[in-house]
């Protein structure tokens, strides 16, 4: 079972860079990067519902479940 952030795909969908959203989130750019690149092993609900806000999207559009 492998559960995968898809956050670069949003990301380039909404035309927001790594700075950018780290900046709007209030988080650090190496922080954020461990997150997009498929690196962290758990994710905050603040921090999920906080790119969402940003990037106007849903919890589903950035996880994706794979066998």
């Amino acid at each position: 079972m492998s559960i995968v952030i898809n956050l670069d795909v949003m990301m380039a969908k909404r035309k927001i860079g790594l700075m950018e959203l780290a900046d709007k989130m209030g988080i650090t750019p190496a922080n954020l990067s461990i997150l997009k690149n498929n690196k962290a092993k758990a994710v905050r609900f603040a921090t999920l519902e906080r790119i969402c806000e940003i990037l106007d999207c849903q919890p589903g559009d950035i996880l994706e479940f794979r066998k």
